[in-house]
């Protein structure tokens, strides 16, 4: 194959090419659109299942002492869901940038950059709070219930890292 030849042939290839770029910049932009929820839905889920075992573990010793059942524990066994909330935020507004074809495939990593770390912030900032919220509803019940003034403010602590995350991130998505 001549070089002339082999020329001409890439640049009737070029729009395909183009095409493809195209196709896998959106592809990666709407990826990372998806992992920010995805990544934060399933941190929520496993803090909340790990302080919801807690909690009826604790209901289960109340409920053997003959004491009424406790609802404090429904409180912090359902902290972590708001780190989904603020994840759907993230994303809500990235979906905002797709209406804007030309910007949204111009910025495609950082759109993938943005979700992947709303996905990670909100995930872990679920996970640990429903860490402290196993440990402090094991502490309520142990304690006859003090201590639950600290407890939320220790998990506030940990809510305060997805709330960082989203805010942070949000400034990040390119204007449209």
């Amino acid at each position: 194959m001549t070089q002339d030849l082999l020329a001409s042939q890439l640049i009737l290839a070029l729009p395909l090419l183009w095409g493809a770029a195209d196709t896998v910049g959106a592809f990666l932009g709407q990826m990372g659109h998806v992992l920010a929820f995805g990544m934060a839905a399933f941190g929520s889920a496993v803090g909340i299942g790990m302080a919801g075992q807690a909690a009826a573990g604790a209901w289960a010793k109340e409920a053997r002492a003959g004491r009424n059942l406790s609802f404090t524990y429904i409180i912090l066994l359902g902290m972590p869901i708001s780190q989904t909330l603020y994840a759907m935020i993230v994303m809500n507004n990235m979906a905002l940038v797709y209406e804007a074809p030309e910007v949204a495939l111009a910025n495609a990593g950082l759109l993938l950059g943005i979700g992947i770390a709303t996905g990670l912030g909100e995930m872990l900032s679920a996970w640990m709070q429903g860490l402290i919220g196993v440990a402090g509803i094991r502490a309520l019940a142990d304690g006859e219930g003090k201590g639950l003034a600290f407890i939320i403010i220790a998990m506030g602590i940990a809510e305060t890292v997805g709330i960082f995350a989203m805010v942070f991130l949000l400034g990040m998505i390119p204007a449209v």
